[in-house]
């Protein structure tokens, strides 16, 4: 009797603190329930009753991808090929052929061939079109193609590909492949080290500090640190590269959440490398997450100057969460803060337009703060550099140009019709310009400015108003100014586009390593870098 008297009162306990904890959830513990017992009896009425054949899997990854989208873009659905993605992404290692894949609907196209790895050895160039793999059609296959490269090292894959509309095979032995997440270090000149860092995965730090300390064997009084184009990854590498140059207890990073247990304070927890040496950090739009933890946090603690164009604006951290069947959920848990308390997110996912889309934080809504030392800095549109450039910040002719893949297309071109064997004498002319806009040209290339999307919409409701015929011959005029401005751009762009033109072709006879030569004596950028580093007073002038 007082066995059951005790569970009778333990149940009521239990449920009451089940019902807190659910309210600690936004109090929607019976909400979720409802929702979940709904949608179970849908999918099931949908896929016994629906008049043709459903594909309950195909529905299911609808319904979730559907849902996810209302999100933001970094909360995610991972499949078990996805969640193997993601790890090579974090660790770097994995057995393949040893090249950057872009997968497209019926072929693989060969990015990047990695020096000395199977493609490279197999005689793989960029731009090949992977069209068969082993037995299966790339185009006949459903999932991600890419995956049909990997596979045990040592086995090998027989591949059908498209080189210059002529088709070619070749046997690729697989190997393990370890893509570093610095890929590059040297000495600019006798006092300047370079080291360029393109991801925060496991190695990060580790491989930033490697290099540091050789450069600095070799001579270097300062340093310029390349994160163009390093779209993030694990936030502990971001507070580790950061602790290379501030010393141990400082603050890098706060995160807050709705859900207690992800507001943290990411503090540095070793002795510094170095918390002297001068320092530049080089970010561009594509500089992302991490990269701009580092960048923000360095900048806050006045300890680096930044130069390039605005960061991403990425201020979100996400966490995976593991599912069932080896699938895994990706999940947007909180905001990341700089050191001066100033979150970078760019886009308002939670506040859309009328049309649905995110929202973009505007410059008359960015908040100041303060770095260690006073200076002003602000929130809400990227990390903001010290020394913004104008060429580093794509303009959108160039990024639409860029998009459609032409600067690569026009690359391989370029490859197969000329002979270049000295990376010294190498350089593009005003006849290889025209080349390429002849390029251009012959494909059909387009581009819809903002203005002329918003003077087709205007156009379409002046229709509804029949108002039309009383600015026709307005819209021909301003239509044939935009025209006028679009083939003006390209010229206008010439010094950006064939910076990005040489970078590529460049990398097709010397690899990526022989990019980074190339960089290092004709890069903007890093020019503007040595420069500053080169004053010690211009250096501090942008400090204090």
């Amino acid at each position: 009797m007082k066995k059951l008297l005790t569970k009778k009162i333990l149940i009521p306990i239990f449920l009451s603190v089940l019902f807190i904890t659910g309210s600690a959830f936004k109090n929607d513990f019976f909400e979720i329930a409802k929702q979940i017992e709904i949608f179970t009896t849908l999918f099931k009425e949908v896929n016994m009753n629906y008049v043709d054949e459903t594909n309950p899997a195909d529905l299911m990854d609808t319904a979730i991808k559907s849902m996810l989208q209302d999100l933001d873009p970094y909360t995610n659905f991972y499949n078990e090929q996805d969640v193997e993605a993601s790890r090579i992404n974090n660790t770097g290692d994995y057995t393949g052929i040893g090249a950057s894949v872009l997968t497209l609907k019926d072929k693989l196209v060969i990015i990047e061939p990695y020096k000395g790895f199977p493609a490279d050895k197999a005689g793989l160039k960029a731009g090949d079109e992977i069209i068969k793999v082993d037995n299966t059609v790339v185009a006949d296959f459903s999932d991600d193609a890419g995956n049909l490269l990997q596979g045990t090292a040592g086995t090998t894959v027989d591949v059908t590909y498209v080189r210059q509309g002529k088709t070619e095979t070749a046997t690729i032995k697989r190997e393990a492949v370890e893509i570093h997440a610095v890929p590059h270090f040297s000495m600019i000149d006798d006092k300047t080290g370079y080291v360029v860092l393109r991801k925060f995965n496991e190695k990060a730090s580790s491989e930033t500090i490697t290099a540091i300390r050789a450069l600095k064997s070799q001579g270097a009084k300062q340093l310029v640190l390349d994160l163009r184009g390093n779209l993030g990854g694990l936030l502990n590498e971001a507070v580790n590269v950061t602790n290379i140059f501030v010393p141990q207890n400082q603050l890098v990073v706060t995160t807050k959440s709705k859900v207690d247990k992800y507001n943290k304070t990411y503090y540095t927890q070793k002795e510094p490398i170095d918390t002297e040496i001068p320092v530049v950090v080089l970010i561009d739009g594509r500089s992302a997450s991490a990269s701009e933890i580092v960048a923000g946090a360095l900048q806050d603690l006045d300890r680096a100057v930044v130069v390039g164009a605005r960061s991403f604006g990425k201020g979100l951290v996400q966490r995976p969460k593991p599912l069932v069947y080896g699938t895994q959920l990706k999940i947007t848990i909180s905001r990341y803060y700089t050191p001066s308390g100033r979150c970078i997110q760019s886009l308002d996912y939670w506040n859309r337009d009328e049309l649905g889309k995110a929202t973009r934080v505007t410059k008359d809504n960015y908040t100041a703060f303060k770095t260690k030392r006073g200076r002003t800095v602000y929130d809400g549109g990227g990390i903001q550099p010290d020394v913004e450039l104008g060429i580093t910040k794509l303009s959108p002719i160039t990024s639409a140009i860029v998009n459609e893949n032409l600067i690569f297309d026009f690359a391989t071109e370029y490859y197969y019709s000329h002979q270049v064997t000295d990376l010294k004498t190498f350089e593009l002319t005003d006849a290889d310009f025209d080349a390429f806009k002849n390029f251009l040209k012959s494909n059909n290339f387009t581009f819809e400015t903002k203005t002329e999307k918003a003077f087709d919409d205007a156009l379409s409701v002046a229709k509804e108003e029949a108002l039309n015929s009383v600015i026709d011959a307005q819209y021909t005029t301003l239509l044939k100014a935009l025209n006028t401005y679009k083939t003006e751009a390209i010229d206008a762009n010439k010094t950006q586009l064939m910076g990005l033109l040489a970078e590529e072709i460049v990398k097709r006879y010397f690899y990526r390593e022989g990019m980074y030569s190339y960089y290092i004596e004709h890069n903007t950028e890093i020019k503007k870098g040595t420069e500053i580093l080169k004053n010690p007073s211009t250096y501090l002038g942008y400090l204090q």
